[in-house]
C-alpha cells in the first residue's frame, strides 16, 4: 500500500469522524463556518488567512472534476453523489443538515472504495 493512499485514507477518516461527532455543526454555529472542509485540519490552508498553499497541493484535489480545479475552493465542487450535489451547491441551498448527510455518505463511500483498492493492491 502506498504511503499516499494511507495518508488520504487517514484524512478522509478524520473528516468523517469530524462530521459524525458533530464538529461541523458545532463549528458552523460557534465560528460561522459554512464549509466542512475549510473549517478543520484537513484543509491545507487551515488557519492561514493568506491561503499560502495552492489547493492543487491538497489531497482532496484528486476528487475535483478537471473543469472545476481552478475555482476558489475546488473541494467545494467534488460531486458527492449520483445527483452531482456538491458542497458549493449545498451551501447555496443553506441546508447544513443536508450538507452533513450528503458529505458523510460520500466519505463512507469513498473510504470504502479506497480501502477496496488498497486491499486489491495488497493481494497482488
Amino acid at each position: 500500500m502506498s504511503q499516499k493512499l494511507r495518508d488520504v485514507l487517514e484524512v478522509l477518516r478524520y473528516e468523517l469522524n469530524y462530521i459524525e461527532q458533530g464538529g461541523f455543526d458545532r463549528d458552523r454555529s460557534s465560528l460561522g463556518l459554512e464549509s466542512p472542509f475549510l473549517g478543520n485540519l484537513s484543509c491545507i490552508n487551515f488557519g492561514d488567512p493568506l491561503r499560502t498553499h495552492a489547493c492543487r497541493e491538497c489531497f482532496l484535489h484528486q476528487f475535483v472534476p478537471e473543469d472545476k480545479q481552478t475555482e476558489d475552493y475546488p473541494c467545494h465542487h467534488i460531486p458527492l453523489n449520483e445527483s452531482g450535489e456538491t458542497v458549493d451547491g449545498l451551501i447555496k441551498k443553506k441546508d447544513p443538515k443536508q450538507l452533513a448527510v450528503v458529505l458523510e455518505h460520500w466519505l463512507h463511500t469513498t473510504i470504502a472504495r479506497l480501502e477496496a483498492t488498497q486491499n486489491r493492491n495488497v493481494l497482488q
